[in-house]
């Protein structure tokens, strides 16, 4: 009997700090090495402090990947040759992604498909995780990266069915993604219409009589970022007379800071001001319904059957 093809999945992701002590280095990390001040230092403390003291994007991103795994493992039962490696890797803390690449060699796997924690693409996020595994596997093994999946109808409908369990009557649906800074943005990035295609596709999806993107968790540096703040956005509508809003963070698929932060302590405070009715959805994370479509985006790039966009 023919062995079953090893294809290595390189499941990608932010990373977060483990504890305390590594804030300064995590920080330093995501400024390319340039260290934060002490004043920056402080307020990142602050915010981790805010929410128990760490972020719970680590254990939940695990839990992802191990659901991945399972996903795949009932996909390689169907008889088509396959079977499936997942490693997981991060952007800015331990395991790196050059770490997972070195996992999948060892592994022995024919080939990688490279899957980012993110459905929208920009040069200036999945593009760099993407450039940084090709670094790691040249010459040694093929490797693609899916781009995009914004538009996925069940990534939709996963959304939908969280907006429902939380949107009051007549509440405004704002659907959020992280601000990238503008010098990064060149005009093809597909970044924003993405982010508005799948704002418009969930409005649809959940009959909202409106809706408006938003951005939210912008860095600072000098440097003009992606607006409107969500923040913002909330304080113009209640200034308009709306009396609620629910916040779907679109563009985040787990738990983590820019979430139980930035949303349930910041702009949460902001609705609390301006007297404005406040919710958001809850997370993906390990959802199985979640990782049977990541396993679906890997197996229909691997076998080309309605293969999403890959970045090769």
């Amino acid at each position: 009997m023919t062995p079953p093809t090893a294809i290595g999945v390189l499941l990608m992701a932010h990373g977060t700090p483990s504890g305390p002590d590594q804030v300064e280095a995590f920080y330093t990390h995501i400024r390319r090495g340039r260290p934060p001040t002490a004043a920056e230092l402080d307020e990142l403390q602050m915010r981790y402090a805010a929410i128990g003291g760490v972020s719970p994007l680590t254990e939940r991103t695990k839990a992802q990947a191990r659901c991945l795994n399972a996903a795949l493992d009932a996909r390689s039962n169907d008889g088509d040759g396959l079977s499936y490696v997942v490693a997981l890797g991060n952007k800015h803390t331990e395991p790196m992604i050059e770490d997972a690449v070195e996992q999948l060699v060892a592994a022995g796997v024919e080939r990688i498909v490279g899957l980012v924690l993110a459905p929208h693409f920009s040069r200036r996020s999945v593009g760099e995780y993407h450039e940084r595994a090709v670094t790691a596997a040249a010459g040694r093994l093929a490797l693609e990266t899916i781009a995009s999946w914004h538009d996925e109808p069940e990534l939709i409908a996963l959304l939908a069915r969280r907006v429902a369990e939380v949107t009051p009557p007549d509440a405004l649906l704002i659907v959020t993604a992280h601000s990238l800074p503008l010098p990064a943005l060149a005009d093809d990035d597909p970044y924003v219409a993405e982010v508005t295609h799948t704002a418009a596709l969930l409005a649809a999806a959940v009959n909202a009589a409106h809706h408006r993107v938003a951005w939210q968790s912008g860095g600072r540096g000098g440097v003009a970022w992606l607006e409107p703040d969500v923040r913002d956005v909330i304080a113009e509508e209640a200034d308009r007379g709306e009396t609620a809003v629910v916040v779907c963070a679109a563009g985040f698929t787990a738990e983590h800071l820019e979430v139980a932060y930035d949303l349930d302590i910041e702009a949460a405070a902001i609705a609390e001001k301006h007297k404005i009715a406040f919710a958001r959805t809850r997370s993906l994370d390990d959802d199985p319904a979640f990782c049977a479509l990541l396993a679906d985006l890997v197996v229909r790039a691997v076998t080309n059957e309605r293969a999403p966009r890959l970045v090769s």
